[in-house]
């Protein structure tokens, strides 16, 4: 599960502030809520009920949030305005359940399985949201525009190409998660190894 909000951030030469760097980076932030349960039925039922919204009725196992924010330096010269440096930032937050009851060893040993594969689900999310930043950047970096003094034409085409990438890469999201989700699905037999079933 995720949820993304991209903005963007235009500079025009000398406004550009000093200490924008090119290049994309990553900060990324993990929290936890805690679940308690004797069993993996009741751990699963904890999530239920604790885990962190999707949507308005339902909530998630767990989730991958991001937010992303795009500096781009523009300047015209010799009769093109030209993108000279895009800086994105991507701020990434996971969120995961955490047992806070003692559990027996078994049930330790299910857990730890399932979360791992919950952990590997969140940070594919993550991973896909990293290669959309790096395939904005390039689509991005040197486009220029001729005649566009104001650089105005120059912006709102790097605009148009982040939003076409982000289409993109949230295809991939919606797929993957399609995938995993489904009847039969990785998560479906995450949930029940859990819970004991064979």
């Amino acid at each position: 599960m995720r949820r993304i909000v991209l903005t963007c951030l235009v500079a025009i030469g000398a406004l550009c502030a000093p200490e924008a760097v090119a290049g994309t980076r990553a900060v990324v932030q993990t929290r936890t809520y805690d679940i308690a349960g004797s069993s993996g039925a009741a751990l699963v039922e904890a999530m239920d009920s604790k885990g962190p919204r999707h949507g308005f009725m339902t909530r998630a196992i767990a989730t991958t949030a991001y937010t992303v924010d795009w500096g781009l330096d523009a300047a015209e010269s010799n009769g093109f305005c030209r993108i000279r440096r895009a800086s994105g930032t991507l701020n990434l937050s996971y969120t995961f359940p955490r047992i806070a009851s003692p559990v027996t060893p078994a049930l330790k040993r299910r857990w730890n399985r399932f979360f791992a594969g919950v952990r590997a689900h969140e940070e594919t999310h993550g991973r896909i949201a990293r290669e959309m930043m790096r395939a904005t950047e390039r689509s991005i970096t040197g486009f220029r525009v001729a005649n566009d003094p104001s650089c105005s034409k120059t912006r709102r085409e790097a605009r148009l190409r982040i939003r076409t990438v982000y289409a993109e890469y949230e295809a991939k999201q919606i797929a993957f998660d399609r995938r995993e989700h489904g009847d039969g699905g990785h998560v479906e037999h995450l949930i029940a190894a859990l819970v004991g079933k064979p």
